[in-house]
């Protein structure tokens, strides 16, 4: 029988940690992650009226679109993340019947997409105190306000602010925005908004996409939340 060592008080617990954590990666390989969307958009298909004068009923799919682009869109810096964008949210828009138009085509809509990311340095509600880089290794165990902790060896160390570890926190947003294209009016936009800790990646951005686009053409007045599942 093994004997506990009794300068090692966290060793225990930093196994089971690890064994924990295992078991949580296997049975996660298969899951989803959930991303939680705050949207509200605006349709007003009505203020676009025909040369009799009649209001435009609410167009149903196909159409067919172009995009366009904000000054600051067209810079050379912001392209490449702006193609990328575009690439899907032209995926989310073909979903519900709206696609680009072929080369030399007038489409009688433009879209406008943008998308922004926020980088906080942990979420809104953690205090700065919370988290730390033990010495040496294993977890680091703190006391809330002060500048030691207790390391995976039993040692209390002075851990400086500067190697205090945190966890960065996303605030990010895409909306889009449709115009008519002979008269530029703007006859609907849409907005979705995330927060969470995961980095950037392609399905993400498409979750908020979709769900900005949830209920179009004819969304409910008001915010709403969209939940969409991503694979993992």
């Amino acid at each position: 029988m093994t004997t506990p060592n009794p300068h090692r008080p966290w060793a225990g617990l930093f196994r089971l940690a690890v064994a924990a954590g295992a078991l949580l990666a296997l049975s996660g390989c298969a899951s989803v992650f959930l991303v939680d969307n705050q949207v509200q958009s605006y349709a007003r298909w009505a203020d676009r009226p025909t040369p009799s004068g009649a209001a435009t009923p609410i167009p149903q799919a196909p159409q067919v679109y172009r995009f366009d682009r904000l000054p600051s869109q067209q810079d050379q810096r912001a392209g490449a993340g702006q193609d990328a964008l575009e690439k899907l949210a032209a995926i989310s828009l073909a979903k519900v019947g709206w696609t680009q138009a072929a080369a030399g085509v007038t489409p009688p809509w433009t879209v406008e997409v943008s998308g922004n990311t926020l980088r906080l340095p942990r979420a809104p509600w953690e205090s700065p105190f919370d988290s730390y880089w033990g010495g040496g290794f294993g977890p680091g165990f703190g006391f809330p306000g002060r500048d030691y902790v207790v390391t995976g060896s039993g040692q209390i160390v002075y851990a400086p602010l500067f190697l205090r570890m945190e966890t960065p926190y996303y605030q990010r947003e895409v909306s889009l925005v449709i115009r008519h294209a002979a008269s530029g009016r703007v006859v609907y936009e849409t907005r979705a908004a995330h927060d969470g800790r995961w980095n950037s990646s392609n399905p993400l951005w498409t979750a908020m996409l979709d769900a900005a686009l949830r209920d179009f053409p004819a969304p409910p007045a008001g915010l709403r939340q969209v939940n969409i599942e991503v694979p993992r």
